[in-house]
């Protein structure tokens, strides 16, 4: 019997999912069907706004050849929405009338932007109406409006310091555009950096040609523009920021409202088990971004923490990898195999990561505590387990700052500002919860001007690209098998498919290999 899975989304995650189903489709133990909102197959949200500034192209984005698929024997519905789901007939009710049926429903519905709830616009959150002049930069048609405006070298207003509307702001500004970031709080990036690093940030932006108004909160909307469209952010002091065009980067929302009508238990995300399973439904399972791991058992330590999605592409891909696994397992019958399948690992803590011209900033784990806050730095320091050491150096003129939180000499949290070399080191070092050096001050050292010439003499094994897992190795060895553009080692080995923060890094390896032939 051929297994029938539908797929309820069609993005990243569900795009790199449907990939590695395909050999269970082509050798007919499977039947996939995929349903997608929008008229394209899935695509890379992340660079939407790279595409915005005219620094890439649609084709460059995609991620999935939604003719290839059919042709390999999956049933591709795009442009078309779920209704909802019969759970008790295991069907799924479809925009255009129909009903496929499944054994296995994978929810794979990603995020929705945040729309804040100011005068001016409808943050209904199943059906915003925004004014004219006013995206959220989330699809290829927002990267349309992005770009008109930066062509035209208008004005742009970007709402929340969160990590994509500052790269927006950034991308936005080197392409020409006049642009301001508007930010609740003392400095961009509040949740996760600490006060210097935010400080030395904030100037960074500056120094980069972006405004930033901090400690503002904003109330309104004006469109008074000639055609409707916007024209100012009202600020509750009375003031306001006039421009061309808003952009709303204030976070994103799990889109839960599907399962959450069909009764399936829902926190920030849809609840899955260890094996992405929905609570008490074998038959249904979630990825991404709009899955939280939490399982149904109280005594689970890992879930005890649990602190929602990621809203990472990577993580979403690693889930999507491992439920292949499990129900191409379960397709072709080995229902003990997939049962004994190890569970998914537990995600480590995301690092943030922003690159620009003239801007490299790394943030990761907690950095909250101060080198002389005692309550913090012995907080948790019980039963012989180590207290929290803070090293801590700071050159806001040159936009440099570092901060290193220790237990026991291994990083539990990190900022890096304007220190490319030290930041990838610390990375690394966090990543693989390795020892620091007993003189923190070696990692400083590694952005002198003496290992300047040595930049490119890194760790050819370290991870590159974190979204997809890729090592130095296997891009050099991509590079070497004739790969020569960022896009050909892409294709040959994911590299740079997910953020692209990694691509200056990729660049840096084709050039150091042809160089190396030419010498």
């Amino acid at each position: 019997m051929t297994e029938r899975i539908v797929v309820v989304g069609f993005g990243p995650v569900a795009a790199r999912l449907i990939d590695e189903l395909l050999p269970a489709v082509r050798s007919g133990i499977a039947h996939l069907t995929v349903v997608g909102e929008e008229s394209e197959a899935a695509y890379n949200r992340v660079l939407v706004a790279d595409l915005g500034v005219g620094r890439t192209t649609p084709a460059a984005l995609a991620l999935a050849d939604a003719a290839a698929l059919v042709a390999d024997g999956v049933d591709v519905r795009l442009g078309v929405r779920v209704r909802r789901v019969d759970r008790a007939r295991q069907q799924v009710l479809l925009s255009d009338g129909t009903s496929p049926g499944y054994e296995r429903l994978v929810f794979a519905t990603g995020s929705r932007p945040v729309i804040p709830n100011l005068t001016g616009l409808n943050p209904d959150p199943a059906a915003p109406v925004l004014p004219p002049g006013v995206t959220a930069l989330r699809d290829l048609r927002d990267a349309s409006v992005l770009h008109s405006a930066v062509a035209g070298g208008k004005r742009v207003v970007v709402l929340g310091g969160g990590v994509l509307g500052l790269e927006t702001a950034l991308a936005a500004a080197e392409e020409g555009a006049t642009v301001t970031v508007v930010h609740n709080g003392p400095h961009p990036l509040g949740r996760n950096i600490d006060r210097g690093g935010g400080a030395v940030l904030a100037a960074s932006l500056r120094n980069c040609g972006v405004r930033v108004a901090g400690n503002a909160r904003s109330v309104g909307v004006e469109h008074n523009a000639p055609d409707g469209g916007f024209s100012a952010l009202l600020l509750d002091d009375g003031s306001a920021i006039d421009g061309d065009l808003l952009v709303l980067s204030c976070g994103v929302r799990p889109r839960t409202e599907l399962a959450e009508g069909c009764g399936l238990s829902t926190g920030a995300g849809i609840l899955v088990d260890h094996k992405l399973r929905a609570h008490h439904e074998p038959h249904i399972f979630a990825i991404g971004d709009c899955a939280e791991v939490r399982c149904p058992d109280p005594e689970c330590v890992q879930c005890r923490t649990a602190r929602g999605p990621s809203g990472l592409v990577g993580p979403g891909w690693r889930q999507a990898e491992w439920l292949a696994d499990y129900l191409t397992l379960l397709a072709s019958g080995a229902e003990a195999e997939a049962e004994a399948l190890p569970s998914l690992p537990a995600e480590l803590p995301g690092v943030i990561v922003l690159k620009a011209r003239g801007m490299n900033l790394a943030v990761a784990g907690e950095v909250s505590a101060d080198p002389w806050d005692e309550d913090a730095l012995s907080a948790g320091a019980v039963i012989g387990r180590a207290r929290l050491q803070i090293a801590q150096w700071a050159d806001p003129e040159h936009g440099r700052y570092v901060k290193m939180a220790t237990r026991a000499g291994v990083l539990e949290g990190l900022v890096a500002v304007g220190m490319p070399r030290t930041s990838a080191e610390l990375v690394q070092l966090f990543e693989r919860g390795a020892e620091l050096p007993a003189d923190r001050s070696l990692l400083l050292r590694l952005d002198g001007p003496d290992q300047v010439a040595s930049a490119g003499a890194a760790d050819p094994a370290r991870t590159v690209c974190r979204c997809a897992g890729v090592s130095g190795t296997a891009i050099a060895t991509a590079v070497s098998e004739g790969c020569g553009t960022v896009p050909e080692v892409s294709a040959s080995t994911r590299a740079g498919t997910g953020c692209g923060g990694c691509h200056e890094d990729i660049k840096g390896i084709i050039e150091a290999h042809f160089q190396g032939a030419a010498a």
